[in-house]
């Protein structure tokens, strides 16, 4: 038995056909091979699912009931496993307290440094926190944005009160609502709104609570009279109420965000902001640029705080070097991408003192400028040179290259796929004869006859976050592609301003597609119901015996195929339901047939397999467009919950394919896919603008750049250093550009 390898036998999870495998451990493993072929099927559903479940054991059965849990992978033996950390592409998500500074822990070190050199000195870290009752802004609690009454659609300036002036839900005229106002003896019921002075504005709207008389049914009745707004905020906002749809529809329509007046948005309690460290605040330093503000961390120089300030100045160095260098400790987490959320977890690990681990990473270059994909590099070595074995699932050519072992499984995608086509060096990979080492070594040429171009779509121009005042102008009916490094303003210029203006373009993005257990391709792509139709009139039976979620359900199950056994004091075990034996379906479904087959065999076949069984032209279309989209290897029943990002992408894609004459945003569409498949994307692309559509994709990859019609280049740097449009125009003409990260690399 050899330790210094990770030896899996016969391993046989998804696809995998009996896989046997040798990675040597202290080393980086890359995993290559197209979408679909088991890479993930080896990494993350055999490797990393044993490593979890055998560290888990370890901890007592209460403990366990809190931890995630993992079921025994597919495989005759794994041996030689050290403790699993994935690092993954799922995004940060957390809430509005949760900030890029929170997430890293820097913010822990800041209150640190603060509540001890800070002058003058003001207390404790905690108040130093904006998530602690001590150190947050008492207006906002912490968040630093505030609801509030939009008084444009509250009051009508033109009327008077006696005309209706104000127009909330429950005001009109005479009613008791309504009195509370027009009787409390504060206005003039017949001035119109626009008339009013300050002072009786701020009573209309603002004033505090304070008792009034007011005439109900012929008696006079004491009540609270209370501002328009403090009333409304009381009513909607600050209650504890059940928010259901009407109140929602409410408040979007009469109140807007925004920043909170009493913190400027700052977050922090006004005694937190006055404690200084030389001359700044805790706010000023952790809304600085990251990169500026080692500079700035640099210059203290009280030796009793170089602890702290070298702890800081480690942590910030980190981000900077993985391409985070353009946020701030400010950033909330909601809003980073997968690729950058994946860059941070990747930080958290590198400052940690854990050696001997296996690091698992997912296509760790998702989101990354070919620039950028060095410092990746860096960090995978200085991961493996700590002492520890890290394992890369990853199709971008410049990461395979730092390989010190790969792994391509092939020789396609699904049941086509779940074998080992190479193990070993990167020298040994290009000379063989696989899909993947015909690729590596092959690069497409830079569009020489790009289409025409004459109407524009052009958004309004924008500062948004680090945007310098500038609009996107998109040419019709052209293949677009949006470059530039991470952070240089791409997806806000694209999502967030261009999206705005032009909200009838199609945006295609990498979020999850809703999935649950019950949720597949079929049922997606709206397939199902003319396949029940199929069975229901081949066999004169009604359509619903033939879903699993209405009569034609397996009642063991309820349809999920999976039952969770309580085993009292041990771990719950979902385990597959005997009676249906994990087909979801009543045994009595499945005498009925179509063309032979039953709804359980029918499931269980693949995109391509169905498109040569089935014969309706509705069923036909749709799954043509689905193997267009290179999924033909998915079954029309695999659970959608079990699908990557970039499957999701081009699932949705499939759905969207037959239109015509749209605009299409597509958000990083080669995320996930090996280099023989982007020019399946590049087809689909074609195709799309050749039916009239105006294609927009935000893209790194540098071979779907080079077949684009038109490049818009963002820069030259991320953050405060970008935001700029460096270059408009045809392809071929971006390399005279010389302020442009991208033209060096195409």
């Amino acid at each position: 038995m050899n330790q210094g390898y990770i030896e899996i036998t016969n391993a046989r999870e998804n696809n995998l056909k009996n896989v046997s495998l040798q990675i040597p451990k202290g080393k980086i493993t890359i995993f290559t091979g197209v979408s679909g072929s088991g890479k993930s099927s080896i990494v993350f559903d055999t490797i990393a699912q044993e490593a979890g479940r055998q560290l888990n054991e370890t901890y007592s059965s209460f403990v366990r009931t809190f931890l995630p849990r993992y079921s025994r992978p597919e495989a005759d033996e794994i041996r030689n496993l050290s403790t699993a950390m994935v690092v993954d592409q799922k995004r940060l998500g957390g809430n509005a307290r949760s900030t890029l500074g929170t997430v890293t822990d820097i913010n822990s070190l800041f209150r640190l440094l603060f509540s001890r050199f800070g002058t003058p000195q003001i207390g404790y870290s905690n108040a130093f926190s904006f998530n602690d009752p001590q150190g947050m802004c008492p207006k906002c609690e912490g968040i630093g944005r505030i609801i509030t009454l939009r008084t444009e659609a509250a009051l009508d300036m033109d009327k008077s009160l006696n005309e209706g002036a104000i127009l909330l839900p429950g005001f009109a005229p005479g009613s008791w609502q309504w009195k509370l106002y027009g009787e409390s003896g504060f206005f003039d019921n017949d001035k119109q709104i626009k008339d009013y002075t300050a002072e009786e504005l701020q009573q209309l709207l603002h004033a505090e609570p304070q008792k009034v008389t007011v005439s109900y049914r012929d008696t006079d009745m004491n009540t609270i009279y209370e501002g328009l707004a403090v009333r409304f905020m009381r009513l909607n906002v600050n209650s504890d109420k059940d928010t259901t749809k009407a109140a929602a529809k409410k408040l979007s329509e009469f109140t807007t965000t925004s920043r909170c007046p009493a913190c400027e948005g700052k977050r922090y309690h006004e005694k937190a902001l006055s404690s200084k460290v030389m001359g700044y605040s805790i706010f000023d330093l952790t809304d600085m640029q990251l990169d500026k503000l080692i500079d700035v961390m640099l210059q203290i120089d009280t030796p009793a705080a170089k602890p702290v300030v070298d702890g800081i100045v480690e942590r910030l160095r980190n981000l900077c070097e993985i391409g985070l260098g353009y946020m701030s400790l400010t950033r909330e987490t909601t809003t980073l991408s997968g690729g950058e959320s994946q860059r941070v977890k990747m930080v958290k690990h590198l400052s940690g003192s854990l050696t001997g681990l296996m690091y698992i990473f997912d296509e760790p270059s998702t989101g990354l400028h070919p620039r950028d994909v060095y410092r990746l590099n860096e960090l995978l070595v200085k991961l493996r040179d700590k002492g520890n074995t890290v394992l890369v699932v990853e199709h971008d050519p410049d990461v395979i290259q730092v390989a010190d072992h790969i792994v391509d499984v092939g020789p396609r995608a699904g049941s086509g796929g779940g074998e080992i086509m190479y193990s070993g060096s990167y020298e040994g990979l290009l000379a063989s004869d696989t899909l993947t080492g015909q690729y590596l070594s092959r690069h497409a040429e830079i569009n020489a006859a790009p289409r025409p171009v004459s109407e524009f779509f052009e958004s309004s121009k924008s500062s948004l976050h680090n945007l310098k005042n500038v609009s996107l102008r998109v040419p019709k009916g052209v293949f677009t592609a949006i470059t530039g490094v991470a952070g240089s303003g791409k997806s806000t210029l694209v999502n967030e301003v261009f999206a705005k203006d032009f909200p009838e373009a199609i945006r295609i993005d990498q979020t999850q597609v809703h999935a649950n257990i019950r949720s597949n391709p079929a049922t997606y792509s709206d397939i199902m119901n003319a396949i029940r139709k199929a069975f229901a009139a081949a066999n004169g039976v009604e359509a619903g015996l033939f879903s699993a979620n209405s009569e034609g359900g397996c009642e063991g199950c309820g349809g999920t195929g999976m039952i969770e056994l309580n085993m009292s004091f041990m771990d719950k075990m979902e385990i597959v339901c005997s009676e249906c034996n994990g087909s979801r379906f009543k045994q009595d479904v499945l005498q009925y047939l179509y063309k032979g087959k039953n709804i359980v065999d029918v499931m269980e076949m693949t995109i391509a397999e169905a498109l040569e069984f089935f014969e309706t032209k509705d069923i036909l279309g749709k799954l043509k467009s689905l193997e267009t989209v290179g999924l033909g290897y998915l079954t029309l029943g695999q659970p959608l919950s079990t699908l990557s990002g970039g499957e999701c992408q081009r699932l949705k894609l499939g759905k969207e394919l037959n239109k015509k004459g749209n605009v299409y945003i597509l958000d990083e569409p080669t995320t996930g896919l090996h280099m023989s498949d982007v020019s399946n994307i590049l087809r689909i692309i074609e195709k799309l603008v050749e039916k009239g559509n105006t294609v927009i994709v935000i893209e790194h990859n540098l071979d779907v750049v080079r077949n684009s019609d038109w490049i818009v280049d963002l820069g030259p740097n991320g953050g405060t250093g970008g935001g700029e449009i460096l270059y408009e125009g045809p392809p071929a003409d971006i390399l005279k550009c010389e302020r442009s990260v991208t033209a060096r690399y195409l």
